[in-house]
C-alpha cells in the first residue's frame, strides 16, 4: 500500500558544496529525511520507470536512511535499484555503477570526512546520470522543491534484506544488492599496471593504507592485499564502524596521527596513505616526507602517462580555485590545457564529459580522472604505486625531481572551525567591500597587485557560477584566497589558502609555514581573523 503523507517545508534544507550535510539527530527528525528525498524526486522530474543507485559510507543512520529512500522510491514509481551489500558503496564506485548499469543516477549517503554517529553528521547527496554530482541547475531545482514540498509517497513494507547478495521485489520494484567491491576493482585493473605494482611489493616494499575505520577498508584490502599481494596488515583500521570509531575521518596530518606517527617513526615503511569517510579523498605519505594535495595533483599529472589507462597523454586538467597551481606548470610545460573551476566536483562534470579534461583535483584532498565523476582517494593510491613501480623512485625523491624541474609552489590551509556564523559573515562582508582599495598596498612586505571575488563562467555550458572565494595576489606570484566551507554543520570554517611559487633551486627544501612566513602575516592584516575571531591560530593546518 502506498501512503501520501502530509507534510510541510523544512528551513534549511539547501544543498551545500556536496550535497545536504547536517546533525544526524536532523535527519533523524519527524520528515527531515522523507522531505528532502521526496523534493529529489520531484526535482529531477520524478521516478516513475527510473533506475537508481544507492549506497553510503556506513556512518550512524545510513542502514535506516536507505531504507526510508527504497520504499519512498517505490512508491514513486522507480522501476529499479542497485544497492551496495548492507547498505555500503564508496562515493567513487555509486559513480561507477551509475555509469557501468546505465541508471538514472543514485542516492549517496555520507557527510564525506566529518564524524558520524547520533551526535556528530549526516549527509544525502543526489548524483546524476553521468555519475557526477547535480549541478547547479538539479540543486536549485531540488532546493525549490523543499520549500513548497506539501506531501510525499511511502509505501508500506517491510525492510528491504540488504544483507543478501540477490535480486528482490519491494511492491513493483525490483531491488538488486551488489558486492560494493568487485565492479570498482575490475575498473582499477584496466587503468594501473597491477603486475608492476604485484613486482614491487614483491621486492619487499612496504606500505600502509589508513581507512579510518571508514567505507573503503574493504575495498582497500581486496585491491592492495588479495589483488596486489600487499602483506596482510597493510591495510589499518579497515573495519567501517558507524562513528569511525570516535574518528575524524579525515584523511590529513592532523586527524590522520596514528599515520602520521607510522610514517615518521623509527623503520617506517616506503609508502602511506589514507582515505576518509566515502572514500573520495586521499593523503599521500612518504617515509618522513607529507605531499600536499595540490602537489600530489601536479605530481601525477606529470606522470600519468606511466599508467596505461593514461598512456596516450591527458587531454587537459582541471583544478579548483583555492587549489595551487603547481599543476598548471605541469599543463604548460605538457602543452596541454588547464581549468580554473570553484570548489566542488560538480564544476568539473562538464569538462570530463567533454572531453576536454582527464585529471582533476582539489587542495582539499581529491584527485581523479574521467574514469568516474567523482574524486577517488583508492585510484589515487594506485597512480602513485604505479608511478613508483615505473620510475622506482622514492615519494621523497619524485618530489623533489618534480620541484627541480617546475619550481615548488610553497601552499599551506589554514582553517579556523566552528566560528560564530555573524562574526564569519561580516569578515567576509567587510573584507569583500575594500577589496578595489588593496591594489598597490602593500601588507608584510608584500605588494598587492590584484584582488577580486572569484568568479566561473563554464566554457561548455555558459552557467555563471559567483561568490567563489576572496582572491589576493601579490607581486612574484603569493597569493591569499579566503572562503566560507559549505561542508560543515556546526557554526561557519573560514579557510585560508595561502600560496608562494619559489624556483631558485636551493631554496625548494624549506618547511612550508617558514617558506610562507610573509605570506601568512599578510593575510592575517588584511583578513583581520585574529583580530575579530580571537583565535591566535588555525584549528588544522594541511
Amino acid at each position: 500500500m502506498i501512503h501520501t503523507v502530509q507534510t510541510a517545508p523544512i528551513a534549511g534544507q539547501k544543498a551545500g558544496t556536496s550535497g545536504l550535510r547536517r546533525q544526524t539527530r536532523d535527519f533523524m527528525g519527524p520528515h527531515f529525511l522523507e522531505n528532502y528525498v521526496q523534493s529529489i524526486l520531484n526535482g529531477i522530474g520524478g521516478a516513475a520507470g527510473k533506475t537508481f543507485v544507492i549506497g553510503g559510507d556506513g556512518r550512524y543512520f545510513n542502514a535506516e536512511a536507505i531504507q526510508v529512500i527504497l520504499r519512498m522510491a517505490a512508491a514513486n514509481g522507480t522501476k529499479a535499484v542497485i544497492v551496495g551489500q548492507n547498505g555500503l558503496l564508496s562515493t567513487p564506485a555509486a559513480s561507477h555503477l551509475i555509469r557501468l548499469n546505465g541508471t538514472d543516477g543514485g542516492f549517496i549517503l555520507s557527510a564525506s570526512h566529518n564524524p558520524g554517529g547520533i551526535d556528530a553528521d549526516f549527509g544525502l547527496k543526489f548524483n546524476m546520470a553521468n555519475g557526477g554530482p547535480a549541478t547547479e541547475a538539479v540543486t536549485d531545482a531540488i532546493f525549490a522543491q523543499t520549500q513548497s514540498l506539501q506531501s510525499y509517497q511511502m509505501l508500506d513494507a517491510q525492510d528491504v534484506d540488504l544483507a543478501t547478495l540477490d535480486e528482490t521485489q519491494l511492491g513493483d520494484m525490483k531491488v538488486t544488492v551488489v558486492d560494493p567491491v568487485t565492479d570498482y576493482a575490475a575498473l582499477m585493473q584496466t587503468l594501473f599496471d597491477f603486475d608492476a605494482i604485484r613486482g614491487l611489493f614483491a621486492g619487499g616494499f612496504r606500505m600502509v593504507f589508513d581507512a579510518m575505520h571508514a567505507v573503503t577498508g574493504p575495498y582497500a584490502k581486496h585491491v592492495l592485499q588479495n589483488l596486489l599481494g600487499a602483506p596482510e596488515g597493510t591495510v589499518i583500521n579497515g573495519t567501517p564502524l558507524p562513528d569511525f570509531n570516535g574518528g575524524h575521518p579525515d584523511p590529513n596530518p592532523i586527524w590522520a596521527h596514528e599515520l602520521m606517527g607510522i610514517m615518521t617513526g623509527t623503520d617506517a615503511p616506503d609508502f602511506g596513505a589514507a582515505s576518509d569517510g566515502d572514500g573520495d579523498r586521499n593523503m599521500i605519505v612518504g617515509r618522513g616526507a607529507y605531499v600536499t594535495p595540490s602537489d600530489s595533483l601536479a605530481l601525477i599529472a606529470a606522470h600519468a602517462h606511466l599508467a596505461p589507462g593514461y598512456a596516450e597523454g591527458l587531454a587537459g586538467v582541471a583544478r579548483s580555485m583555492p587549489t595551487s597551481a603547481a599543476v598548471d606548470r605541469v599543463a604548460a610545460a605538457k602543452g596541454i590545457a588547464c581549468f580554473e573551476t570553484p570548489t566542488g566536483w560538480k564544476f568539473f562534470g562538464s569538462l570530463l564529459d567533454a572531453g576536454k579534461v582527464s585529471l582533476c583535483g582539489e587542495e582539499s584532498a581529491g584527485t581523479g580522472s574521467d574514469h568516474v565523476r567523482e574524486k577517488d582517494g583508492l585510484w589515487a593510491v594506485l597512480m602513485w604505486l604505479n608511478i613508483i613501480a615505473a620510475t622506482g623512485k622514492s615519494v621523497s625523491d619524485l618530489m623533489a625531481n618534480h620541484w627541480q624541474t617546475y619550481g615548488r609552489n610553497y601552499y599551506s590551509r589554514h582553517d579556523y572551525e566552528a566560528v560564530d556564523s555573524d562574526i564569519a559573515n561580516t569578515l567576509v562582508a567587510d573584507l569583500r567591500a575594500k577589496l578595489p582599495e588593496l591594489a598597490g598596498q602593500t601588507f608584510a612586505g608584500l605588494t598587492v597587485v590584484q584582488a577580486d571575488e572569484f568568479a566561473y563562467d563554464d566554457p561548455l555550458d555558459g552557467s555563471h557560477t559567483a561568490g567563489q572565494g576572496i582572491r589576493v595576489m601579490f607581486e612574484g606570484g603569493a597569493r591569499v584566497v579566503l572562503r566560507l566551507s559549505g561542508t560543515g554543520t556546526q557554526g561557519a570554517t573560514i579557510r585560508v589558502y595561502l600560496e608562494r611559487l619559489e624556483t631558485n633551486p636551493d631554496l625548494l627544501q624549506q618547511e612550508a609555514e617558514d617558506a610562507l612566513a610573509d605570506v601568512i602575516k599578510a593575510a592575517d592584516l588584511i583578513t583581520e581573523i585574529s583580530t575579530r575571531t580571537g583565535r591566535t591560530s588555525p584549528d588544522v593546518k594541511t
